[in-house]
């Protein structure tokens, strides 16, 4: 694979072994377990997570749904091999590869369903347009793509939603940009299904669905 920048799971990989009681601590597990509610996984789906870092989704999926098919991709080996620790460590076979969301390394109509959590912040602005359209290409014919993750908005109350919208890539990442880019990838039947908050109400959230 060709060397290319991206953002580790952790931010820095020496914060990498925080990550996971971070992720906790704001409540992650529950934001992740109504995102997989809103999916209507079937028995013999095979399901996608984009960025799966150290594949705290992909282990509630299987723990949940072990007929399931499920791949894990993310760009950094160093949270690949926290997730194949922590799968190993729940009993459950799952796929994970290396690679980057905008070049999937997936066959067109290979996935029932494709899932993103906190992920889409991170890409710039054509960054998460390709994505989007290579989420529609490997999703199969009445498939769809759930994605999570905070969002910028109009009125910013309090410390952590001024110093999410300072964050460069999250000034363009609103509902509204969000919506628009589902929807100039090909993507129909676009809706952002609820919103939602993390830590304690101080980070604001949308889920999102999208269908082939």
């Amino acid at each position: 694979m060709s060397q290319r920048e991206f953002l580790p799971a952790a931010g820095r990989d020496v914060f990498l072994p925080l990550y996971d009681p971070l992720v906790s601590l704001i409540g992650f597990g529950r934001a992740v377990q109504e995102l997989i509610s809103q999916a209507n996984i079937e028995a013999g789906h095979d399901v996608l997570d984009l960025g799966c870092g150290t594949g705290t989704l992909i282990v509630t999926l299987k723990r949940q749904y072990s007929a399931v098919q499920i791949v894990g991709l993310d760009p950094d080996p160093k949270a690949l091999q926290r997730a194949r620790n922590k799968t190993r460590r729940a009993g459950v076979s799952v796929q994970l590869d290396q690679g980057f969301a905008d070049q999937l390394p997936y066959r067109e109509g290979s996935f029932d369903r494709v899932f993103s959590s906190f992920m889409f912040h991170h890409l710039e602005e054509e960054e998460r347009e390709r994505t989007s359209r290579e989420v529609l290409r490997v999703l199969k014919p009445g498939g769809s793509f759930h994605l999570l993750d905070f969002v910028s908005g109009e009125g910013k109350h309090g410390f952590f939603e001024r110093l999410m919208a300072g964050h460069a890539l999250m000034k363009t990442n609103s509902n509204d940009r969000i919506l628009q880019l589902m929807r100039r990838a090909g993507f129909t039947n676009v809706t952002k299904v609820k919103e939602g908050s993390m830590l304690f109400g101080l980070m604001r959230t949308s889920y999102f669905r999208a269908t082939v």
